[in-house]
This record gives C-alpha cells, structure tokens and sequence, in this order.
C-alpha cells in the first residue's frame, strides 16, 4: 500500500508541536515510549508474544502491540513472537514503563516492557521485526509516532508478518474481504468519501452504502480527543486514510475508533 501514510492530521507538528517539546527528539533516539517507571522485576517465563511472568508472580501485557492469534490462521505467525520475546527476555531483569498503572481484567499488568542489560524497547524491537503489528491504543502521540515508524519499515520491507498475504492492508471499499476478516484486528485503507454525524455517533464513509464498504464509527463524546490531537475528522471528507482496528459486521463492516492512533493521514510524512 501506499508508503506516504503517516498518523498525522493538519500537519506534521501533530506529532513535532512546541508543547511536545523534547519528546520529539524522544522519537529519534527511540525513547518516546519510555514512559514513568513503574517496577521492575525478572523475567522467569513467556506466556505468548507479548506475554511474560515475572519472579514475583506477575503477569506481564506488552503495551503498544498486537501479535497474532494463538489459534488458527495465525499460530505458525504468533510462534516468531514468542521465540524472540524468550531470546530478548528469559532471566533478564525488566523494566515496566507506563503512563499510570494498569491491570487488565484478567489482573495482568499492561506496560511497555524495557530490558535493562541493553537496553531494549521490547514493543519497539517486535515491531521492527515485524513479529507485532502497532495496537489501536497507545494514549500518547510521540510514543504512537515512534512505534508506527517502526512498523511501517517492517512492513515495507516485507518482514515476518508482513510477508504473509493473511496480514496485508485491506482496501476500503473490498466488502468481501472486509467481511472476511470480521473479528479479527486488521488494517483498512481507503478514500473517506463523507462524514456525518447522526444521534452522537460521527460517521467514517468508505462508500455510498454501508454494505459495500467500510465505515469507521467514532462516539461524539470521543471528538474532543481527536481534535486534541490535531484530528479533526471533519477535514477528513476526500482524504486517503489507514485505519487500525477490530472489524465488525453491522449491517457491513464497521470499525469502532475511540483513540486518533487509529488513524493514518496520507500525504505527510
């Protein structure tokens, strides 16, 4: 697909403003995603590719990835994952790193995980190994930039799941495909042919009906977020676009986008 997409909006200072101040520097020496510390602890097992259990008991989410499936289509391309995570991470001491303290509802802690003996950016180096694909929410622009670029690299170069058919961006307005890939997390591109707004929802339009083409649903109530981050999705009526999402089935396939690292703008780098 096209390489000029980057997570931007009205321009290139959505990632580089003056109020971001150093941490654009931060995106260049890859520390962008070097976040407050929250613990540390080593690492005694690994659950999966982007899972691992510390000495003291805790489970451990990687932030800021997602691996494929452990299942189906996408064991053989989830095994790459976790063999490197045990090369990167077994018996070495980690450190946790996140905006605040988070535990999922399975009671895992959810961090960007940073080997101390390197040191490696453990969501980074996955990233660029094409082993893990840029999750929907990252809840920090500098830190998005940082993990896009690397993906973006992995993916041009074909690497790991980037050379699997399976994982490949999906066009718009390819219903079939789209439906087939309902369920499952993927990546869409396309030209927004209109926005609108109805009953608090705004409205992402790939096509002039919704069963023939994707549409991006975003709550009214999550508008403010993106235009803080410079995306102001009514400007996006005729832009070319990447979303990063779950594909669902409401009469045609939708994405529910509640974070602007959802969205790719195409034309700036």
């Amino acid at each position: 697909m096209k390489a000029g997409i980057c997570i931007v909006c009205a321009s290139l200072g959505f990632f580089i403003a003056a109020a971001e101040g150093s941490r654009a520097e931060d995106i260049h020496r890859g520390l962008a995603c070097r976040f407050e510390l929250l613990g540390t602890g080593k690492v005694l097992q690994v659950v999966d590719g982007r899972s691992v259990v510390l000495g003291d008991g805790r489970e451990v989410q990687i932030s800021g990835i997602e691996i494929p499936p452990t299942s189906a289509a996408g064991e053989l391309q989830a095994a790459p994952a976790k063999a490197a995570l045990e090369a990167m991470l077994l018996d070495q001491i980690v450190e946790l790193r996140g905006l605040q303290e988070v535990t999922d509802r399975y009671g895992r802690t959810v961090a960007f995980v940073v080997r101390q003996n390197g040191p490696i950016d453990v969501a980074g180096e996955l990233l660029a190994r094409g082993h893990a694909r840029v999750a929907a929410h990252i809840g920090d622009t500098a830190c998005a930039a940082e993990l896009l670029s690397r993906e973006r690299v992995a993916r041009t170069s074909k690497l790991g799941l980037w050379s699997e058919p399976y994982y490949d961006v999906v066009e718009a307005r390819n219903a079939p495909d789209l439906l087939a890939a309902r369920g499952r997390f993927s990546l869409v591109e396309g030209k927004v042919l209109s926005v609108r707004e109805s009953g608090g929802t705004i409205y992402l339009n790939f096509g002039r009906r919704w069963s023939e083409a994707l549409t991006v649903t975003i709550s009214k109530r999550h508008e403010r977020i993106f235009s803080g981050a410079g995306l102001w999705l009514n400007r996006l009526e005729g832009r070319t676009v990447r979303i990063r999402g779950w594909i669902e089935e409401r009469n045609g396939p939708r994405i529910e986008a509640n974070r602007p690292e959802q969205i790719e703008v195409a034309g700036l780098n």
